[in-house]
């Protein structure tokens, strides 16, 4: 079905669009050789293959914004689009399977986001210090990431409020929800990866088995048989 909501896009727009992503892609290949302080923005636009000056027309702050923008578009919206395409069904939240199916898609849609962009998340493990220490830096990350929770909170309190989910802060397990899929992603960075002990760590799960694992253990919980009283007890 043909979308009407929306005028087309101009050809100059999707233009500058593309000129836009374009630099953004040599800003990430940059900083993943040289680190943040070892880039410079020469070396951004001639990989982008534009001028300096026409890189500082899109991004008048330089590396700093930069690298925030790659935050904003990869990270941030990245997420938000997983999100909003795992509950695109607003209905579907109200049975039980359906919950379990739409948060079943959007683990495995933020894990597989980010095993796509996994030089994105490796250049901000290892930059994401460097602008910490500013308080206008840190308050616009706080931002978006509140964006990102308040999303996964709104399907939490749809799905609790239609009772297929029990009635608990919604946040809170928001907050659990993203935990568990950037403990897998954290880990997967490591999988394979040398042991002070000796040896390297286990491989983990492709992302499909890992979304099958987390939304398992989150909506079946540990135990074999809830009913049944734990060993020792009466």
């Amino acid at each position: 079905m043909l979308d009407v909501s929306s005028p087309p896009v101009s050809r100059r727009e999707r233009e500058r669009l593309a000129r836009r992503r374009a630099m953004l892609e040599a800003a990430l290949a940059v900083f993943g050789e040289k680190g943040f302080e070892g880039a410079t923005l020469d070396e951004v636009a001639e990989r982008a293959e534009f001028g300096k000056g026409t890189l500082y027309n899109y991004f008048p702050g330089g590396k700093d914004e930069l690298y925030l923008a790659l935050f904003d578009e990869y990270v941030v919206t990245g997420m938000e689009t997983v999100i909003a395409e795992a509950f695109e069904d607003p209905d579907e939240v109200t049975t039980v399977e359906g919950a379990r199916r739409s948060f079943r898609r959007m683990i495995a849609g933020l894990i597989d986001h980010f095993e796509t962009n996994r030089s994105v998340l490796l250049l901000f493990l290892r930059e994401g210090h460097r602008l910490g220490t500013d308080p206008a830096v840190v308050i616009r990350f706080a931002e978006r990431f509140e964006r990102v929770f308040h999303g996964v909170a709104v399907q939490v309190e749809r799905a609790t409020a239609a009772g297929t989910l029990r009635d608990l802060p919604a946040r809170p397990v928001a907050h659990l929800l993203m935990g568990n899929v950037r403990g897998y992603l954290m880990a997967n960075l490591m999988a394979g990866a040398d042991c002070p002990a000796g040896g390297s760590l286990a491989p983990l799960p492709d992302p499909d088995e890992a979304a099958d694992f987390i939304t398992t253990v989150l909506f079946d919980g540990l135990l074999a048989d809830p009913d049944r009283p734990a060993a020792g007890r009466a």
